[in-house]
């Protein structure tokens, strides 16, 4: 994909997730309730990404901190076995976790630690190393590479960020969308504001376009230069949906990849889009992840949902 040691590094963003099934997004009354075996996995927005990427066949390198303690010891035992490209720092906060609620239609609620301190940084000499030898950087919005911009942009790295259910105003995730070149959000938040927010991003700040995910309802795509965003709508998933977790991040990689390849717009949605679709059929966060031979495959049956 490119002529730099590392096609993409992905900083930041890696954890536990503990899923637990629920009929309902909803408290039920009193004050105990039975589900389904409950289960933890190696997670995070960042692994998603990291893994996403490495499944694509690109050569890939994730950095970030972690906890010298069961969670990390997990994390780093999936990426051995996985053959992920890590290396970390320790942080004596631990390993960040999140407790996911999943519905009987797949939905998902997340509750995220955010254990690391807002201002703690992955130093320069650390990460400075990795960035010079990287094709693409893709930043996690856990705040730990807040600081890394000044120099992406100096070196001429391409840049990507993911806000997830940003509301268009939060300050914190107002720097990642204003400084990343790819700019990828949940529309969940936006409502009625939609065009509004993902004008603000192109117009304020550097970024050449900016995807809102809406899930079953597909996806929205503004362009630099353009007045008005472009709705694509989803694919019809070729399994059944048990669990949205990781969907958004399986998009991200998919699409980027096909941007990598010099792909049209279009084509990177459509890609993003059944890489989506794909997650949704496996349960638990990140369990599985679609090859560039079945993405191909997928991308030649594709059809729209509906």
């Amino acid at each position: 994909m490119s002529t730099h040691p590392y096609d993409v590094l992905v900083v930041g963003g890696a954890g536990v997730d503990t899923v637990v099934r629920v009929e309902k997004l909803e408290v039920p009354p009193g004050d105990s309730l039975h589900v389904p075996p409950v289960y933890d996995y190696v997670a995070h927005t960042g692994n998603g990404v990291a893994l996403g990427f490495h499944s694509l066949g690109l050569a890939t390198k994730f950095i970030d901190y972690l906890g010298d303690d069961a969670q990390g010891h997990a994390v780093l035992a999936a990426y051995a076995e996985r053959g992920l490209d890590f290396s970390h720092l320790v942080s004596p906060h631990g390993t960040p976790r999140g407790i996911n609620l999943v519905d009987a239609q797949g939905r998902r609620f997340s509750f995220y630690d955010s254990r690391h301190p807002a201002d703690l940084r992955l130093p320069r000499e650390f990460h400075l190393p990795f960035l010079e030898r990287a094709g693409h950087v893709h930043l996690s919005i856990t705040g730990v590479n807040r600081d890394m911009y000044e120099d992406i942009e100096r070196l001429g790295v391409t840049s990507s960020t993911d806000l997830h259910d940003w509301d268009g105003a939060d300050p914190h995730h107002l720097t990642y969308a204003l400084s990343s070149d790819y700019v990828f959000l949940s529309a969940a938040n936006l409502g009625d504001r939609l065009e509004e927010v993902l004008h603000r991003v192109v117009d304020e700040g550097r970024a050449r376009f900016v995807v809102a995910t809406a899930g079953a309802a597909g996806c929205h795509l503004l362009v630099r230069g353009e007045e008005k965003s472009r709705h694509f709508p989803a694919v019809r998933p070729e399994r059944p949906v048990v669990d949205s977790n990781g969907a958004g991040d399986a998009f991200v990689t998919a699409f980027l990849h096909a941007l990598m390849e010099g792909r049209r717009l279009e084509d990177c949605v459509l890609a993003g889009s059944v890489s989506g679709a794909f997650a949704c059929a496996s349960a638990g966060t990140h369990t599985e992840f679609i090859d560039l031979p079945g993405l191909r495959a997928a991308l030649a049956r594709a059809v729209p949902a509906g």
